[in-house]
């Protein structure tokens, strides 16, 4: 008689520690043994970026700094930023640290704001990203032998192939199924019977839509575990998330020019923020305005120096991602950083008031009778700016729930972050679906 097989439990769930024998080498480092390494790896970063790229040796001849001049951690602040607009500078190639033959792969960003960003990744480098991959995976609860399921793009986009080969260096077994073809994918999940999704969760409440569309309640899934990245998002679309799909929903960040998905993890047995692997990427946060280094526990632009990487060394990357650091709770070693607020770049300015789309995600989320799909637009009427949210309606909401809901959120925006908005509240599948990164903000001035 034939046995049905059985996956590997998933383990741990939310307050359970994990096993120690599931730590692999980084994670057991102590503290003295991380900044040991750290230092190592810092010195040897510099130096082998100021000897081989020469956009570096520039910029330290200029800010009148050297590699030999980093004797301690601390040291790191001497040295200058890197920006994405000195990589586009670099296009394609300049920014790279080895010779064309050793390098066995190149990503690029979009270029949709101009020249895409190129990174490029030695055979050393690409095992090291499998590995980060690998522990945050296994930092999310999954386990060898889980089948997980990969909705992020594939192509020059780091994420689809980056968590590709993380998921199956942790021993589990892929379903490449990218982005796209939402109906196809929604049957592939209910047929394969994944535990893990890896998705962007702007993406993920579009294969929700579809879930419900087909008649399917998503609860009833295989999934047990979500790793969402690629975007900011907020607790309330955790709870959101959760609620509709009776999973762990945790947070992966990377971005391409530090190395792609896998820089930090959430661990599921805290979900309280993310655990920096600091045996391969070194954080700082600076302040955005005026470039001053800030304390452990400050808000301010997350900054990151590598100390491994081989093709691309990155010193002091602006990310210009806002969060901050915090002491490491379910991995002690290694510090953590809060879930991204925003972006520097995603920040808009009405009447002199700063405000981030996830700050009006909280309020749509808490509102009754609509939908997370929602998105900010931004005109100019006579010499003010005018920001309208759009947002959906829930099947079923009345007029008079769809009125209440748009005063709600006026209000919300109102109070909680200080500028009037026009709210409109549109038929549900009205706005368009992300397949990848989420477009909240709509900038329709002209002139």
């Amino acid at each position: 008689m034939s046995v049905e097989p059985t996956a590997p439990a998933l383990a741990p769930r939310l307050g359970e520690p994990l096993p120690a024998e599931l730590l692999d080498a980084g994670e057991r480092l102590s503290p003295a043994e991380l900044r040991e390494r750290q230092l190592a790896g810092l010195r040897w970063t510099l130096r082998h970026a100021y000897d081989n790229v020469e956009l570096y040796r520039r910029k330290f001849d200029a800010a009148g700094v050297r590699p030999e001049d980093c004797r301690r951690l601390d040291d790191l602040r001497r040295f200058p930023f890197t920006t994405k607009a000195d990589l586009r500078a670099s296009y394609p190639f300049g920014m790279f640290a080895v010779p064309q033959a050793e390098v066995r792969r190149i990503h690029a960003s979009s270029g949709t704001t101009g020249r895409p960003t190129v990174v490029g990744y030695t055979q050393d480098d690409l095992d090291m990203w499998a590995d980060v991959v690998a522990r945050s995976i296994r930092a999310a609860g999954g386990r060898p032998g889980h089948k997980v399921h990969i909705s992020y793009g594939y192509g020059l986009f780091t994420g689809g192939l980056g968590v590709h080969y993380g998921a199956e260096r942790a021993g589990c077994t892929v379903i490449p199924a990218s982005g796209g073809m939402t109906a196809r994918q929604v049957q592939i999940i209910q047929d394969f019977r994944p535990e893990i999704i890896m998705i962007t969760p702007s993406y993920l409440l579009t294969l929700l839509d579809e879930f419900e569309r087909q008649g399917v309640d998503p609860r009833s899934t295989s999934l047990r575990i979500g790793i969402f990245g690629a975007e900011p998002w907020t607790e309330a679309m955790r709870r959101e998330i959760e609620g509709r799909l009776d999973i762990d929903a945790v947070d992966i960040y990377g971005l391409s020019e530090v190395i792609g998905p896998g820089v930090a993890q959430e661990c599921v047995e805290t979900k309280d923020g993310l655990h920096i692997w600091e045996d391969h990427f070194y954080p700082e946060v600076v302040d955005p305005l005026t470039d001053e280094l800030l304390a452990q526990g400050e808000s301010g632009e997350l900054v990151f120096t590598s100390l491994t990487k081989q093709a691309l060394p990155v010193i002091r990357y602006r990310t210009r991602d806002l969060t901050r650091l915090l002491p490491g709770t379910a991995r002690p070693a290694f510090r953590r950083m809060e879930k991204v607020t925003g972006r520097c770049d995603d920040m808009i300015i009405i009447r002199g008031v700063n405000i981030f789309p996830t700050q009006v995600e909280e309020i749509v989320l808490r509102t009754p009778a609509v939908a997370p799909h929602f998105q900010l637009r931004i005109t100019r009427r006579g010499r003010l700016d005018h920001l309208a949210v759009v947002v959906e309606a829930r099947p079923g909401a009345t007029p008079d729930q769809r009125t209440a809901a748009a005063a709600e959120i006026a209000r919300g925006v109102k109070d909680g972050v200080g500028v009037s908005v026009e709210v409109t509240v549109v038929d549900p599948d009205t706005i368009e679906r992300s397949v990848g990164k989420i477009r909240r903000v709509h900038d329709l001035r002209t002139g």
